[in-house]
């Protein structure tokens, strides 16, 4: 395995000491690294990866060096625009190192929605007209090819990671809250506590995990609630659409302040459709918990208040079980698209499981109930 410092300060001597990106669960040991051991404004913790790439591109305009930009491969996709209208030899020609956890490899058991990705993570690079190395022990040979690509060619070079690559190390520089709940015990508080017609999409990473095994607890069937395993970011348009064609069912979606930031502009939509049985519930961890516990801009921002600058009905924020239990009532009642924020503590169980049926299952089950 490397170490993170070392291959940090490889980094370093070669020029390379601004970086960006989303956090990923292979590169959460280097990305706690850097977050400790470089300036905020140095390390901007991107809202996702293709506005990372845009971060990089303005740092290489203005210093004229080269950026590292992290990722894990599931959120590629979403560099696909800047990287070829932007940073393309043929348009700007932006150099900028990618650095991209590599999940669905070819030697790995990984999750469904990380196996089409996986298997073209190599080819979408070829295509892209990338040039990468698979990260290995030789990491300082691979920095500096990179390097004097991005000098000579002043174009993305990208360096693949495969799991377990990095030593491990644990994140120094961790803001703690002492909030009344964590969300799996906020998830249990409110679910019971839905109409009994009402449909659940959850986004993706610990809270579906959570949902779930809630629902196998309790002896209940899977069938209302729609887990969005993939696709970060996107659970509150599914869950618009969704609203939009069964106004008599309350549609809830669960989400996180990760995957909110991650495509804010879907509350535009929403505000701008008005569905009234749309309510939007937002577990507010300030971190994306699952690859490592960075710290994400919800701190900065007033999650309430932008979704009511956004043409929510109403939107309001909850911490304590009371309060809770009180909102929740309070917005089964209400007209939507309505908000709830809950702010709850990081991390989760660590015997916490996975959904043991398929999504193709998850969807038949779904829409089952839907046409039931």
């Amino acid at each position: 395995m490397i170490p993170c410092k070392k291959f940090y300060n490889a980094l370093i001597r070669n020029g390379i000491g601004f970086f960006t990106g989303v956090p990923d669960s292979l590169l959460k040991d280097f990305c706690a690294y850097v977050t400790d051991n470089t300036p905020e404004e140095k390390n901007i913790i991107a809202a996702n990866e293709g506005n990372a790439v845009a971060l990089a591109s303005g740092y290489h305009l203005a210093t004229g060096k080269a950026g590292l930009v992290y990722m894990q491969n599931s959120g590629f996709g979403n560099t696909v625009n800047p990287l070829t209208s932007l940073a393309d030899e043929e348009v700007y020609s932006i150099p900028m190192l990618l650095l991209i956890g590599w999940r669905g490899g070819p030697t790995a058991k990984d999750e469904p929605q990380h196996k089409k990705m996986g298997k073209i993570t190599l080819e979408l690079l070829q295509t892209l007209e990338i040039p990468y190395e698979i990260l290995g022990e030789n990491y300082a040979e691979t920095i500096k090819n990179a390097a004097a690509h991005m000098k000579s060619r002043k174009s993305p070079y990208a360096i693949v990671v495969k799991n377990d690559t990095f030593e491990k190390y644990e994140l120094r520089s961790k803001k703690e809250t002492n909030y009344g709940l964590n969300r799996e015990d906020a998830i249990n508080l409110i679910v019971p506590l839905l109409d009994e017609n009402g449909i659940i999409v959850s986004t993706t990473g610990m809270t579906s995990r959570e949902l779930f095994e809630i629902r196998e607890a309790g002896k209940e069937g899977h069938e209302k609630d729609f887990l969005t395993v993939g696709c970060m970011g996107h659970s509150s348009s599914i869950a618009l659409t969704l609203a939009a064609e069964k106004p008599g069912n309350d549609v809830y979606c669960l989400d996180g302040d990760g995957a909110l930031i991650m495509h804010m502009g879907a509350l535009a939509i929403i505000g701008q459709l008005k569905p009234k049985n749309f309510k939007h519930i937002v577990f507010n961890n300030f971190a994306h918990d699952s690859v490592g516990g960075q710290p994400t801009a919800a701190y900065n921002i007033n999650i309430p208040a932008i979704a009511k600058a956004n043409g929510y009905t109403d939107a309001f924020s909850a911490e304590t079980r009371e309060d809770i239990i009180s909102k929740i009532e309070d917005m089964k009642e209400m007209d939507g698209p309505v908000l709830l924020e809950i702010k709850v503590n990081k991390g989760a169980r660590k015997n916490l499981g996975r959904p043991t049926t398929t999504p193709i299952q998850n969807k038949e089950a779904f829409m089952g109930f839907l046409k039931g």
